[in-house]
Formats: C-alpha cells, sequence, structure tokens
C-alpha cells in the first residue's frame, strides 16, 4: 500500500515511469483493489508520453481486452511504437503478432 501511495504521488506529476508501476499494481491488484480499467487508463498516460514500457503493458491490455476493448490493431500499433525504441519484450510481442496474425495485414 505504502508502494501505491507514492507511485500515485509520482503518476500526478506526470511520471511514466510510476504511471506504469502504478498501472502494473491496479493490473494485478498489489497494495491496492484490482482495477483494469484504472490500470489502461494509467499506461495510456505513460504511453502518450512515448514511454516503451508504458506502450507495450498497454498493447497487452488491448491484446486481452483487460479495462479497454480488445483491439489488435491497436495492439500491433503500440508494440511498434515500442519495439522500434528497443524495447525487446515488444519487439517479442509484434514478432509473436505477425506469426499469429493479429492486427497485421
Amino acid at each position: 500500500e505504502k508502494a501505491v501511495k507514492f507511485y500515485t504521488q509520482a503518476a500526478e506529476q506526470g511520471l511514466a515511469q510510476a504511471q506504469v508501476e502504478l498501472g502494473i499494481c491496479y493490473e494485478k491488484g498489489e497494495g491496492c483493489v484490482q482495477d483494469n480499467a484504472r490500470a489502461a487508463r494509467l499506461l495510456r498516460q505513460a504511453a502518450e508520453q512515448g514511454d516503451a514500457h508504458g506502450q507495450h503493458m498497454l498493447g497487452d491490455c488491448y491484446c486481452k481486452g483487460a479495462g479497454v476493448e480488445q483491439d489488435f490493431a491497436l495492439v500491433v500499433r503500440l508494440y511498434t511504437l515500442a519495439a522500434n525504441q528497443g524495447f525487446a519484450r515488444a519487439q517479442s510481442s509484434f514478432g509473436k503478432c505477425c506469426m499469429q496474425g493479429f492486427g497485421v495485414a
């Protein structure tokens, strides 16, 4: 709970890393009540700042339909943004999309 308090303070000041970490807390229900919609909102804030981890995690939300409506085209877009920054997990996730044909033409 203490971590959530401090992540919240930093996230409210616009720190992308804190928005991602707080989003993960809400996604997993660690130190707070699980809330996928709130997690997605926080991850979107980080993603809109160009944070690769936030872009990847938000892509995961859209892939699973966790807190947002499932949208595979947006998944690919978010994974691509993060992958182009060298974020290895996004590169792997994008590759998986390509292999499985999700959101790619």
